[in-house]
C-alpha cells in the first residue's frame, strides 16, 4: 500500500509528463465547449517506457489504480494548461472535470509478449491484474446504458470523506468499508457512512463481445470470446464486425442467476483503449524497396505486359495446374473496381462477386481456400452449414436484453465471404443474400431491433450443376439458382469435367510431379512464379493505390459490347440486365489495376468481355470459348490476344455497334 506521499510524487511525476509531452491535447481538451462531457487523452506508452521506465512498470502491473492516478493528473494538467492559455495567448478556456487517459500501447514492448497480448482462447487467471492486450473480431454490441460510477461518503464519526467506486463483479453494486478509511494518527474506527448530496459521478457503460480471428486458429479450434465493457468516450466507438485492438484490465462478473444453473465468475476486460484496425486488417507492411520491385517488375515486362501478367497469375494456386480463365477471374474479383458515388449519393459497389460452377474434383474448393488466404479478411463457410441467421446477424437474448450477433457477411465486411456448396443452401437462405450483394447492407427487423448492417464484402460462391450439366439449357436451370442471384455475380464459370486425354495426361503428369517436388521452390525472382506472401502485397497495394479511369475508347467497346448482348440475349435473359455492364466496368478497373495502371484502356475493356464471354452459356462473340477448366496458360499471350481483339473488334463493327 502506497503512502499519501508516494501517491502524491507519482501524480506530480504523471502530470509533468502530460503537460511536457501532450500540449497540444490538453489545449484542444480547453477550448472544447461542453465542460460535461468525458474527453479521452491519448498517451503512447512507447513514449511513456521511454520517458519513465519506473512509471509503466507501475502502470503495467497495477493499472486500476494507476490510471486512475493519471485520470487525476490529467485534470491537473489540464489545469495547468488553462493558466497557460490565460496568461501567455490570452484565450479563455473552459474547465473540465473529466478526462480520461487512454493508453495506446501500439508499437509498446507490451505487444511483443504473449504474456501481455495472448488469444482471446489463452486468457487465464494469471492475466488479471494487469495491463492486458486482446486482438479480436465484434461479435455483438450491447446498448448503451447510465452506471452510478463514483459517489462520496461521509463518515458519522469523524466527518473524513471519501470516495467509493461500484463492483463491476458483484453487478455494480457499491460496498461500504468495515470501518473509516481516514490515515489519521489516531484512528477513527467509525463504522457508519452518510453518503454526500451531489457527489454522484454517471458514467456511460457498454458491453461489447469479441472473438478470436477464425484464420488465425487452427482446424477444429472452436473460436473463443470474451465481454469487453465500453465506458464514457469509448461507448459507440465500434460496431459488429470491426476487428479491434483493446488494451485494459481483466476482472470478472458473476454469471446471470438461472435456476439449475451452476453460478460462475465470467472473465471480461475493462478497456481502457480500443484502437480499429479495420484500415490495417491485414497489417501487412508494403515498404518502398517492394513498391520499387514492382515497379522493376512491370518495366521488365513493358513490351509483353500479358506475359508479366500470366507470371503473377501462376502464383495463384500453384498446385492447380492450368485453368488460366479462372485464375484470372479470381485475381480479378479480389483486386476489384472502384466504387462510384453520383450526385444523388447511389453507390455502385466496387467489389465484385465471382460462381464456379462445376462438376466434384474441378478444383473450386482449392480456390476458394486459397483466395481466403489471399484476401486480408476472410470468412468460409458451407452453404448447408449455414442459415439466413448464421450469414447476416442473429438477435440473442443476453441477461434479459435482445441484441444482435453478426454473421458470416458482417464479419467479412471488408474483404471475402467464401460459400462452398453454394446449391445446399435453402432457398430462402439463399434470398437473404440479395440485399447483401448489391447494395453491401443487411436491413433486420429481428425482435423490436430494427437496423443496417455494412456488408462491403466479395462474396466467392462454389456450387456443383444440378444433375448433368446440359450446355443447351440456361444457367438458372443447370444450376437451380434464380435469375436475380445469377445477375448478382460479376463473372459464373462452368468447369465442366469432360473426358479429355490430353488434358488428362497434363494434369497426372503436374500431380505426380507436385509429389517430388520439396517446399523450397519458391525463388525471389518474380519472373517465374509469385509466392503467396508477395502476392498478398501486391494485391493490397494495387487495390489502395490505383483509381483507374475509364478512356473513350475503352467506354466505346463496353458499350458496343453490352448493346450487342442485349440485342442477341436468348439463353442469357438472367445475365443480360444492367448489372452486366457495370460488372464489364468493374472487371476493367480491376484489370487496369492489375497490370499496374491508373487508365483502362483497349486491352483491359478486351479482357473483361473475354471473361463475361467465358461467363455466358451461349457466346455473343466468341463461338468457340472452350471450357474453362481446359484454359491453359498460353506461351505467347500477348500474340494471342492481338488475334482476339481483332476478331472481337471485327464483330463489333460487322454489327455497325461499334
Amino acid at each position: 500500500m502506497e503512502t499519501p506521499t508516494q501517491t502524491a510524487e507519482h501524480i506530480e511525476s504523471m502530470t509533468e509528463f502530460l503537460v511536457s509531452q501532450y500540449s497540444d491535447q490538453l489545449r484542444n481538451i480547453a477550448l472544447s465547449s461542453d465542460p460535461k462531457l468525458h474527453y479521452p487523452l491519448f498517451l503512447e506508452f512507447a513514449e511513456l517506457v521511454d520517458d519513465n521506465p519506473h512509471l509503466a512498470r507501475l502502470v503495467y502491473s497495477n493499472p486500476e489504480q494507476y490510471l486512475r492516478l493519471f485520470d487525476d493528473s490529467a485534470v491537473l494538467a489540464h489545469k495547468i494548461a488553462l493558466e497557460h492559455m490565460k496568461k501567455f495567448e490570452s484565450k479563455i478556456g473552459i474547465e473540465k472535470r473529466f478526462i480520461h487517459v487512454r493508453i495506446n500501447t501500439s508499437g509498446s514492448p507490451l505487444e511483443r509478449s504473449s504474456d501481455t497480448f495472448p488469444s482471446i482462447g489463452r486468457v487465464r487467471v494469471k492475466h488479471r491484474g494487469i495491463l492486458l492486450m486482446l486482438k479480436g473480431t465484434v461479435i455483438r454490441s450491447g446498448a448503451v446504458k447510465m452506471y452510478e460510477g463514483e459517489r462520496m461518503f461521509r463518515c458519522r464519526k469523524c466527518k473524513h470523506m471519501f470516495p467509493l467506486f461500484p463492483e463491476l463483479e458483484s453487478i455494480n453494486s457499491i460496498v461500504k468499508p468495515p470501518f473509516c478509511p481516514s490515515q489519521r494518527s489516531k484512528s477513527c474506527e467509525g463504522t457508519n457512512f452518510d453518503p454526500v448530496d451531489d457527489t454522484v459521478t454517471r458514467h456511460d457503460y457498454q458491453e461489447i463481445k469479441i472473438q478470436e480471428n477464425t484464420q488465425v486458429l487452427g482446424v477444429g479450434v472452436i473460436p473463443r470470446s470474451i465481454l469487453v465493457v465500453l465506458k464514457d468516450d469509448l461507448v459507440d466507438n465500434v460496431k459488429a464486425g470491426d476487428d479491434v485492438v483493446v488494451s485494459g484490465i481483466l476482472t470478472s462478473k458473476w454469471s446471470h442467476d438461472l435456476k439449475d444453473v451452476r453460478c460462475d465468475l465470467e472473465p471480461m476486460v475493462i478497456a481502457n483503449h480500443v484502437r480499429r484496425t479495420n484500415e490495417l486488417k491485414s497489417e501487412i507492411d508494403i515498404s518502398d524497396e517492394l513498391i520499387e520491385k514492382f515497379k522493376n517488375f512491370w518495366s521488365h515486362f513493358k513490351d509483353t505486359p500479358l506475359k508479366g501478367r500470366n507470371a503473377i497469375l501462376r502464383g495463384i494456386c500453384p498446385q492447380v495446374v492450368g485453368l488460366f480463365t479462372v485464375k484470372l477471374a479470381v485475381a480479378l474479383t479480389l483486386i476489384g473496381g472502384v466504387q462510384h458515388v453520383d450526385a444523388s449519393g447511389t453507390k455502385v459497389r466496387g467489389e465484385s462477386h465471382l460462381l464456379l460452377i462445376g462438376d466434384p474434383g474441378t478444383g473450386k474448393s482449392q480456390f476458394l481456400k486459397f483466395a481466403a488466404k489471399l484476401s486480408n479478411r476472410a470468412v468460409i463457410t458451407t452453404g448447408l452449414g449455414s442459415t439466413s441467421a448464421g450469414l447476416t446477424v442473429t438477435a440473442v437474448k443476453d441477461g434479459g436484453e435482445w441484441m444482435l450477433e453478426a454473421g458470416a457477411l458482417v464479419l467479412a465486411d471488408g474483404g471475402l465471404c467464401c460459400i462452398d456448396e453454394f446449391d445446399s443452401m435453402r432457398e430462402h437462405d439463399r434470398a437473404t443474400i440479395h440485399e447483401a450483394m448489391e447494395q453491401q447492407s443487411i436491413s433486420v427487423a429481428k425482435a423490436g431491433l430494427v437496423t443496417t448492417l455494412s456488408t462491403k464484402t466479395i462474396v466467392f460462391g462454389a456450387t456443383n450443376p444440378k444433375g448433368q450439366y446440359d450446355p443447351d439449357q440456361s444457367l438458372s436451370v443447370n444450376t437451380a439458382l434464380s435469375g436475380p442471384l445469377l445477375s448478382r455475380f460479376d463473372i459464373v464459370l462452368v468447369l465442366l469435367d469432360t473426358k479429355n486425354p490430353e488434358w488428362d495426361k497434363v494434369v497426372s503428369s503436374h500431380i505426380l510431379a507436385e509429389v517430388q517436388i520439396e517446399e523450397g521452390r519458391y525463388v525471389d525472382d518474380l519472373t517465374m512464379i509469385w509466392p503467396l506472401p508477395m502476392l498478398q502485397r501486391y494485391i493490397q497495394f494495387v487495390k489502395g493505390n490505383f483509381r483507374p479511369v475509364l478512356s473513350k475508347e475503352a467506354e466505346e467497346i463496353i458499350s458496343s459490347y453490352y448493346r450487342l448482348q442485349r440485342r442477341s440475349s436468348t439463353h442469357n435473359a438472367a445475365r443480360t440486365t444492367v448489372r452486366m455492364l457495370e460488372s464489364l466496368i468493374r472487371l476493367a478497373q480491376a484489370h487496369a489495376r492489375l497490370m499496374f495502371r491508373n487508365e483502362v484502356t483497349r486491352l483491359d475493356a478486351i479482357t473483361a468481355i473475354l471473361c463475361i464471354e467465358s461467363s455466358m452459356t451461349i457466346s455473343a462473340i466468341v463461338d468457340s470459348m472452350g471450357n474453362a477448366l481446359h484454359s491453359n496458360f498460353s506461351e505467347e499471350p500477348d500474340q494471342e490476344y492481338a488475334k482476339q481483339e481483332t476478331l472481337i473488334l471485327e464483330k463489333l463493327r460487322g454489327d455497325d455497334i461499334y
